[in-house]
């Protein structure tokens, strides 16, 4: 069995050669004291391990598959069968490790590997509104802690009988990007409240945003451009959280974008937290603004991801989530909901996957 020729393998060996550039740059003591530099290229070797690795078991198969072809031809008939044997299982395997190296290939999402900001706000629904959005909250927490992601909340907006009005949260981890960004846009969820006392269905909406996290070399906000006001925080009655001038509100003077923070009782933290959300919604507007193109193409294998679209319903007397953008359904809504969110996510980077192979024939 031999290697497919030509680009695919040239580009295979031009990947392997930039992974060990890059590593041996990590390493030089210049580039760790630059670290816009460092940061760089640390983000280019995540994104090329996997492909490098598995570009190096694809080889090694395939030195071994052409082993075992030359012992088809041996004298010795017990080294034939065994290599008769052995063969198509090991071809299977090359099939399979090629097929993966083409998805590894296809063109990545720049923030693929990024941690993220994620905000969920109750929209349509009133009270119900607000536990669902917890819902969703608490999924999202769940399945960041099967991948060993970090999930910190940065700023929420408590109801008072268990539901979030809104809540920010960070969530820290390799992919982290690549895989909650199909997450955006408008929740639908179809229930009885706990708050209904005639056990009548409603419909209620729960908005989700999901941003790349952006860090200083990248977003540089110039002190004259912002506006910074602090005011005693708006959260449950009693708490020391009220007793001091702790909130902070941040007005970013040329794009108009207000970022509120009050969770922390420190006035220094909640500074220090809005101006985190501040830069991942404006590299968000920034990106938006410069990649059109890109945002065709995504829009082709999965809808928009925009605020204002229904990507999914939860309808739970059915057990039955669906989602829109491929005409995906499982009736296994329990266990998404405590965080086996691989039920609908995997479907959907399937299909993306698909699409883009097929725009690359």
């Amino acid at each position: 069995m031999t290697a497919p020729s030509g680009g695919f393998a040239d580009r295979l060996a031009a990947l392997a050669e930039r992974f060990d550039e890059v590593e041996a740059a990590l390493g030089d003591a210049a580039i760790i004291a630059d670290r816009a530099r460092f940061v760089a290229l640390s983000r280019e070797h995540a994104a090329l391990i996997e492909v490098v690795a598995a570009s190096r078991q694809w080889q090694a198969a395939l030195v071994e598959a052409a082993d075992l072809e030359a012992l088809l031809r041996d004298d010795d008939p017990e080294l034939g069968q065994m290599a008769a044997a052995e063969l198509p299982g090991l071809r299977q395997r090359i099939v399979e490790i090629e097929h993966a190296l083409r998805i590894l290939l296809l063109p990545r999402d720049a923030f693929d590997e990024r941690s993220v900001l994620l905000e969920i706000r109750a929209g349509t629904g009133g009270e119900e509104a607000g536990l669902f959005a917890a819902d969703l909250f608490r999924m999202y927490s769940r399945y960041g802690d099967a991948r060993g992601w970090r999930v910190e909340v940065l700023d929420a907006s408590p109801t008072g009988i268990g539901g979030f009005k809104e809540i920010i949260a960070s969530v820290e981890g390799a992919g982290a990007y690549s895989r909650l960004k199909f997450e955006g846009g408008v929740h639908r969820v179809q229930r009885v409240p706990a708050t209904e006392a005639q056990g009548r269905i409603h419909t209620s909406a729960v908005t989700v945003a999901v941003l790349p996290e952006a860090d200083e070399v990248e977003v540089k906000i110039e002190d004259k451009d912002l506006r910074i006001d602090v005011y005693r925080s708006s959260g449950p009655g009693g708490q020391s959280v009220n007793t001091t001038d702790s909130a902070v509100r941040i007005t970013h003077l040329p794009s108009g974008l207000v970022v509120i923070c009050q969770d922390e009782k420190s006035q220094h933290k909640n500074k220090a937290q809005a101006l985190r959300i501040l830069r991942s919604r404006l590299l968000e507007k920034a990106e938006a603004a410069q990649n059109a193109a890109r945002a065709a193409d995504r829009r082709a294998m999965v809808g928009t991801g925009d605020r204002s679209e229904r990507i999914r319903t939860y309808n739970f007397p059915q057990n039955r989530v669906t989602d829109h953008r491929i005409n995906f359904t499982s009736h296994a809504l329990d266990r998404v909901i405590d965080g086996a969110l691989d039920v609908v996510l995997e479907p959907l980077i399937a299909e993306a996957q698909a699409a883009a192979l097929q725009a690359e024939v």
